[in-house]
């Protein structure tokens, strides 16, 4: 059975290694939620093309690293689409003194927790949401 997580560029070349392994981990992060997987689709981009998004559909004039549309229908079903900026992932990177693999998997299992409901807006979500993702990141098997 394939795994229904897909990988797509925009207006960028890049691909994410361990393609399989990603897949599974993004599975079971989402069954460990308690929900089903239907489809999600990355797509890699550069700042502009997430800037574009982020005007047009969050009315945002600012740069970020991850933009998700939850298309979910089904009730505990998860179905989304996630723009990543691959200029943001190295640079926050760099910033954050991390490696830009680590970085891009901590963004990856960011937008996935989005998908299941959880959010960033207020300081407490924000660390249940970053408690989250070090959870995930640490159960990384490649």
């Amino acid at each position: 059975m394939s795994i229904p997580v897909f990988f797509f560029e925009e207006d960028i070349k890049f691909k994410p290694k361990s393609k399989t392994a990603l897949r599974n981990w993004i599975h079971n992060t989402i069954v460990a939620e308690g929900y089903s997987l239907s489809e999600v689709n990355y797509i890699f981009c550069s700042d502009m093309y997430l800037l574009a998004l982020n005007q047009q559909y969050l009315d945002h004039d600012t740069y970020t690293d991850i933009i998700t549309f939850d298309n979910s229908e089904i009730e505990k079903s998860v179905t989304g689409d996630i723009f990543i900026s691959v200029d943001r992932i190295r640079e926050n990177a760099q910033t954050f003194g991390v490696d830009t693999t680590h970085e891009l998997h901590r963004v990856m299992i960011h937008g996935v927790l989005h998908l299941l409901g959880y959010t960033d807006k207020s300081k407490k979500d924000k660390a249940l949401m970053t408690q989250k993702e070090n959870q995930y990141l640490a159960e990384v098997k490649f």
